[in-house]
């Protein structure tokens, strides 16, 4: 599938959809707890679905309606699935859930695969901490990846990790109070740290017990604890809305995006500080941001907090009159694509100077045409690209289309809502 994207100016008001970092928390949650639970607003994506199958196949009754997930858990005591379980695409799925087949009884074990790139992505720390703590957990081709096992029984103890991504120590960090024993877990290396923030605060709403030193380097989590059923209605998705947020930075017009709480701890919020340092003009009034075009210019950031906003970021920075770095976000090559490596590559297809550094990018001014590129199956790479394709004249299609479906199924209906010249061809 392609997306087609042209020259488009922008005006109008959308709701941004719930996020995937929350919606799949709160499945993984709900199916650790005793009780039925309910997730209100949930983002129903191919990412979010794969957590439902997943935990369905640990042991917990989930359905799916319109307006609410109700999901009645398994008590922290999962059963031994009767097949291998496919993850689809999902990391957060794939590492949450490998720390939950931890918690089976002693014997009971769990395969776990993907689609490609989740075949190629690492979950070797992780496997290692579990491991340490009491469980069997191993890579089948031995090169730490999956195709992965989880052997029960999780009992607690002492480990080492170090977060490469925040996934690891998330997965830990929810599954871990359902051992029988305490766990410590030192904390060599934390990226993404608003991600482990999130994950803090689902545990801080159960009352679970944990000390944890200021930088993160340590937690110290009780066991025997338990998690009780809720009804939780998911926030909107600032990683979702970086997409428009940039859309509205290098677009003609104004656009009002509604639903985004500030005060949740996702990281890709800072975006809108972000964009306002590079100049565009934006404004935050109790739940909703309103965009304008601005003159962009360059500047150098910090995204190792927020590796999912470097493509759309990357893209927007070539529409800056000064140069741009990104920088502290190797991780990003870590994710369903060396993301770095792409977006420099698809980016230069439209005409952009850019230089690859090892933690990121820095993107010179050039002047820019539309092309013909490649979405690589990565989300926010097409994503990415139709934010390029509708800021120039011509066409610009990108090909893997599809592969938005994983986070935001919504996307092009929602873009063109608010006149963004932007469709799907088979």
């Amino acid at each position: 599938m392609q997306l087609i994207a042209e020259k488009s100016s922008l005006s109008g008001t959308v709701a941004i959809p719930g996020s995937k970092s929350h919606t799949i928390r709160a499945v993984a949650m709900a199916s650790l707890a005793k009780g039925e639970s309910c997730i209100e607003a949930p983002l129903d994506s191919a990412d979010t679905r794969s957590a439902v199958t997943c935990y369905r196949a640990l042991g917990a009754q989930i359905g799916c309606d319109d307006t609410c997930w109700t999901i009645k858990g398994f008590a922290g005591q999962p059963t031994i699935p009767a097949n291998v379980i496919d993850v689809g695409n999902s990391g957060t799925t794939l590492r949450f859930a490998l720390g939950s087949a931890a918690l089976l009884r002693a014997g009971g074990a769990a395969v776990f695969t993907g689609d490609a790139q989740i075949r190629n992505r690492p979950v070797g720390p992780l496997l290692n901490s579990l491991t340490d703590l009491g469980a069997k957990a191993w890579s089948t081709r031995r090169n730490d990846k999956a195709p992965a096992v989880v052997q029960g029984e999780l009992v607690g103890g002492e480990t080492t990790l170090a977060a490469v991504t925040s996934q690891y120590l998330s997965s830990l960090l929810f599954n871990t109070p359902l051992a029988p024993t305490d766990t410590r877990i030192n904390v060599t290396l934390l990226n993404e740290r608003p991600y482990v923030e999130i994950t803090l605060r689902y545990l801080d709403e159960q009352g679970i017990i944990y000390r944890r030193s200021d930088d993160m380097s340590w937690f110290d989590i009780q066991g025997g604890q338990h998690y009780q059923a809720f009804t939780k209605r998911i926030p909107a998705d600032f990683s979702s809305a970086t997409f428009f947020f940039c859309a509205g930075a290098i677009l003609d017009g104004e656009i009002t995006l509604q639903g985004l709480d500030f005060t949740d701890a996702q990281g890709d919020k800072a975006v809108v500080d972000i964009l306002r340092q590079m100049g565009a003009d934006i404004q935050v009034i109790n739940n909703n941001v309103i965009i304008k075009q601005g003159r962009l210019n360059g500047g150098e950031f910090d995204l190792n907090a927020v590796p999912d906003s470097l493509p759309a970021l990357a893209a927007t920075a070539c529409f800056a009159e000064d140069s741009t770095r990104f920088y502290n976000v190797a991780q990003a090559r870590l994710k369903e694509t060396d993301r770095i490596a792409v977006m420099a590559g698809e980016l230069k297809k439209f005409g952009a100077i850019i230089e690859e550094h090892p933690d990121g990018l820095t993107i010179t001014p050039s002047k820019l045409h539309s092309a013909q590129v490649n979405g690589h199956d990565d989300h926010r790479i097409v994503m990415a690209l139709s934010l390029a394709g509708m800021a120039l004249e011509g066409k610009t299609a990108i090909d893997t289309a599809e592969a938005i479906n994983v986070t935001f199924p919504g996307y092009v209906n929602l873009m063109a809502s608010l006149g963004g010249k932007i469709r799907l061809i088979a």
